[in-house]
């Protein structure tokens, strides 16, 4: 099948999930496109047992996509760039020593508590994988996908003090994370000592280096906007400043992820307010928002397809080591949090539930996907793969799902304790 004919086989499976779920569903597109695309993936297995020649057709070509490539070299660029295009900066620089407390030492202990638990407790159903691959695993499955989490929170309803913490964690700790799993990998694979001076040599080159080329992007977009006024070329500068930057970054093995945050927050905010009329501004949101919602409906599509390839190499050993990880996963993510907001909570408010919000609301999806798919087979792929599949699955759909109900849910009880029945009463 030639890249073509497979492109449209993918957006025409893409369109018909999207359609089901608008029609029937009426679920958040993200969830409800993964959810039917695994349902459709089931549906095959099951048929592959007495036709095994289906089962066999549609694994083929979902094994023709490079999930890994797809979503890192491809998708993820356009996806951050469009999410960060619409976030708020002076509601991002309110918050900013927690979101970078949580996109920085957050990932680090996230990463620590994960490994450290995923090597003691894998043992108990008979897998036997060394501390530095379970570290590798805790790498990958620690950043929040800041697609999963931008699609879904804004059909949440959460305010927007949490939605800026949520989402601009999502933004940055994705890239923190990528140099981590990194670092952590070339030491694996045998290609550095682990050493303090190796592990600040990558941070300062990919970290520093890929924050310093969003910024310069970002004012290089400003400049050419600023003199035209023309929204067909100003939104295809906005198109090669995203593809372009993503692909100079990876040449100078600088962190792209990082890079198209900055881009976007830049071009979103002081180029939306001084460099665009109201015509460019208008087309500029709609192609970008018609953008990332192709590009989400893509990736989810792929994440329930993706059930195909690893459905029957699924043991009862590893589907409740999954289970029981899922639980891990949450329980480290609300520690990891927790330091942020305990070492800030004396210099400011954070509300009661803001702890339960972070916690529910970091969801993981196809960053995790894509680092899991780039593990050696020596280093424990095949089960991280299935573990992170499980943690994904559970996050979309069931923490992706609930979160606005816990955000309701925890108002309401706030409001209740400030305003107790009968309160004002002498």
């Amino acid at each position: 099948m030639s890249l073509f004919e497979l492109i449209g086989l993918l957006l025409a499976v893409a369109a018909l999930l999207g359609y089901l779920n608008t029609r029937f569903l009426r679920l958040p597109t993200t969830i409800g496109i993964m959810l039917l695309s695994l349902a459709g993936s089931l549906v095959l297995v099951l048929v592959g047992l007495f036709v095994p020649s289906i089962e066999s057709f549609a694994e083929n070509i979902v094994s023709q996509v490079d999930f890994e490539d797809v979503l890192l070299d491809v998708m993820l660029s356009y996806l951050l760039f469009a999410g960060a295009l619409h976030v708020d900066l002076s509601e991002l620089a309110k918050q900013k020593w927690v979101i970078a407390l949580m996109a920085t030492v957050g990932i680090l202990i996230s990463t620590a508590l994960v490994g450290t638990a995923t090597w003691l407790i894998l043992p108990l159903f008979g897998f036997e994988i060394s501390y530095l691959y379970c570290l590798l695993f805790g790498a990958l499955i620690s950043p929040t996908d800041p697609v999963a989490v931008l699609g879904i929170l804004k059909k949440a309803g959460v305010g927007k003090s949490l939605e800026t913490k949520i989402t601009g964690e999502s933004l940055f700790n994705d890239g923190v994370g990528v140099v981590l799993f990194l670092a952590l990998l070339s030491i694996a694979t045998g290609q550095h000592e682990a050493s303090a001076e190796h592990f600040g040599k990558l941070f300062a080159v990919e970290v520093l280096g890929g924050l310093s080329l969003g910024a310069a992007l970002g004012f290089a977009g400003y400049f050419l906007l600023r003199r035209i006024d023309n929204y067909q070329v100003e939104v295809l500068i906005t198109l090669a400043l995203v593809t372009g930057g993503y692909s100079l970054a990876s040449h100078f093995h600088l962190s792209g992820p990082l890079a198209m945050v900055v881009a976007g927050l830049m071009i979103g905010n002081h180029g939306r307010l001084l460099a665009m009329s109201d015509t460019t501004r208008e087309h500029l949101d709609l192609f970008w928002e018609l953008v990332d919602e192709i590009l989400n409906a893509l990736l989810f599509a792929l994440i329930g397809l993706e059930l195909l390839i690893v459905a029957n190499q699924f043991s009862v050993q590893t589907f409740l080591a999954g289970l029981l990880m899922i639980a891990v996963v949450l329980l480290c993510r609300g520690i990891a949090v927790s330091v942020p907001v305990l070492t800030l909570r004396p210099f400011r408010k954070f509300s009661d539930g803001a702890l339960k919000m972070l916690t529910w609301g970091g969801l993981r999806g196809g960053i995790s996907v894509a680092l899991a798919l780039a593990l050696p087979e020596e280093a424990g792929r095949s089960l991280f793969l299935k573990l992170t599949y499980m943690i994904v699955i559970f996050s979309i759909a069931v923490q992706g799902l609930t979160v606005g109900r816990l955000y309701r849910s925890i108002g309401r009880r706030e409001e209740a304790e400030k305003n107790p029945p009968g309160g004002s009463e002498k």
